[in-house]
């Protein structure tokens, strides 16, 4: 099933994609139902859409983020062996997390403004999986089950920023350094470890991977990061970029983000995000 979550009658909603249109999902009330309304219908969730598709579409889709503000957004870096060698650094032992902010939540489409501090900024193609059921000490084989729903991300990433010290977390969540979208699948015949995953520059491909290259699967993710960390309804883990960063060139040949550069990230069974440099 894919979801898309867009503006309806000015508010956020979710849609559901049936006859190359979008339709609302509305509550009882005849009231537009966001992300987490429509993760709490549970069985209920199947009627739901069966009764919007018999209603009307809207009209031209205005895309906000996947997730509202206010989910925490857990980012995996270092999780694919080819950008381990590009960036040469070692294979991790355990997965190595960071996280980014609401602030930095983007919708398909928005254009993103680079900091004015920043001089060397970089894209990152990623899959995302969004939690739909709350849990702490999720066992591996169980970890899917919490899972609503995966989208495509672009971890945005302000290389100079972010390496002024051994914490990411200045140039990694900048205002809208986190695109998430457009829209979202539900896991239903979907492996999430094993997708293609790619993006493009301007056109020109830059990154082409397999999702089953990770060190680390969705599952053991999940188990690993709720050993500490309770997952709830809503909360996001981006799994990690593959190989073809700018920041895995040579020095000499790479050229950072430009305004007016267009992204397009892509992941087998969604549709593309994509989003432009200011």
């Amino acid at each position: 099933m894919l979801l898309g979550r867009l503006e309806i009658l000015g508010q956020p909603g979710i849609c559901v994609q049936g006859h190359d249109a979008w339709y609302p999902l509305l509550g009882r009330d005849g009231k537009p139902l966001d992300l987490m309304a429509v993760i709490n219908l549970g069985d209920e969730l199947a009627a739901t859409v069966k009764r919007a598709l018999t209603g009307a579409p809207i009209g031209a889709p205005h895309w906000l983020p996947a997730v509202p503000a206010g989910s925490k957004i857990i980012c995996v870096g270092t999780n694919y062996r080819r950008h381990l060698e590009e960036v040469g650094l070692p294979l991790p032992q355990e997965p190595v997390l960071f996280s980014k902010f609401s602030n930095a939540l983007a919708a398909h489409g928005e254009a993103i403004q680079l900091p004015a501090a920043a001089h060397q900024c970089d894209y990152e193609a990623e899959l995302a999986l969004i939690i739909g059921r709350s849990g702490k000490h999720i066992a591996k084989r169980d970890a899917l089950n919490h899972v609503f729903a995966i989208t495509c991300a672009n971890d945005l990433s302000a290389r100079d920023l972010q390496f002024r010290s051994s914490q990411w977390l200045l140039g990694k969540t900048p205002d809208g350094f986190c695109p998430l979208g457009p829209a979202m699948r539900t896991l239903d015949g979907i492996d999430p470890d094993n997708l293609t995953i790619s993006l493009t520059l301007n056109g020109q491909p830059r990154q082409q991977a397999s999702t089953g290259d990770m060190i680390f699967g969705c599952a053991q993710l999940i188990h690993y990061i709720a050993q500490t960390i309770t997952l709830s309804p809503g909360d996001v883990i981006l799994t990690g970029t593959p190989e073809g960063v700018i920041q895995g060139y040579p020095e000499d040949r790479r050229r950072w983000l430009q305004p007016g550069d267009e992204m397009e990230v892509m992941i087998e069974g969604l549709p593309p995000l994509c989003n432009t440099i200011l």
